[in-house]
């Protein structure tokens, strides 16, 4: 016998409501082929089932609420076109990271540097920090040093978001790409 509590149960229940499922008396009637107007809800529904097609609550909140006559599976398939097309345009923050210890060489800040100069071409954020290992937290300034050199080194390429500041072991810098 398995028992499921409430947050593993899936819900069957439209999230609209549709037909003799609407409670308000009177309702503003929107959708194709209809004229627009506030009608008592009986009428909308017999306007609905005239037309073969459903009456969908879209605003329940304005007053009187707001219904539509449509075919309530069309409906559905429209809100979730739209979704994927809102999810598809929204931009997605990528992050990358850098990391110095507080003596490193030109060479390595040199090779370091080119491929931050790459992540804020493509659109990435840059997270720089140098990393104190040991007793090399005592070298601080060398660490603010270096993260200032590497901050005006990328002011063509990026801005800073976050200054450089001291979290735990680690001294951190963000860059975001200029527009």
């Amino acid at each position: 016998m398995e028992v499921r509590g409430p947050r593993n149960q899936v819900s069957k229940e439209p999230q609209h409501r549709i037909n003799e499922a609407i409670r308000a008396a009177k309702v503003r009637v929107v959708g194709e082929d209809v004229e627009t107007g506030v009608y008592p809800l009986r009428e909308a529904l017999a306007m609905a089932d005239a037309a073969g097609l459903d009456l969908v609550e879209i605003s329940p909140n304005a007053e009187p609420p707001v219904c539509r006559i449509i075919d309530y599976s069309k409906f559905l398939y429209q809100l979730k076109k739209k979704q994927k097309e809102m999810k598809a345009k929204s931009v997605k923050v990528v992050i990358k990271e850098i990391r110095f210890g507080p003596q490193t060489d030109d060479h390595d800040f040199n090779f370091k540097l080119k491929h931050a100069k790459e992540f804020l071409q493509e659109g990435a954020k840059v997270r720089a920090y140098v990393f104190f290992k040991g007793r090399s937290i005592l070298f601080k300034d060398q660490g603010s040093d270096l993260l200032a050199r590497f901050i005006s080194e990328l002011e063509d390429f990026g801005k800073v978001e976050a200054t450089p500041k001291l979290e735990g072991k680690k001294m951190i810098v963000v860059l975001a790409p200029k527009k």
